[in-house]
């Protein structure tokens, strides 16, 4: 029986992003002078119409200055992460 991982909670990301941008007060064209990154891609990701690729959310973690691993923590927002049931 194969047992699948639970579904990345891609909301969770989004709203994530949103909140990041939104507490710098950074406009989506500002977000893509910072990152080098399209403005439609950045509209893309926080309006949930793409989930984004890696390299896509390792740039956000820099312009943010935030680790990685805080945007992709909450992925996992909806279960429990891979390693949390220590036993």
């Amino acid at each position: 029986m194969t047992i699948l991982p639970p579904d990345p909670d891609f909301s969770a990301l989004r709203v994530e992003f949103a909140r990041l941008r939104g507490e710098r007060g950074w406009t989506f064209d500002e977000l893509a002078s910072r990152s080098g990154l399209a403005r439609r891609t950045l509209i893309d990701l926080e309006h949930g119409r793409t989930p984004g690729n890696l390299t896509t959310w390792h740039t956000l973690a820099h312009v943010f200055d935030v680790p990685i691993e805080h945007l992709l923590a909450v992925l996992c927002s909806n279960h429990t992460p891979p390693g949390g049931n220590d036993t």
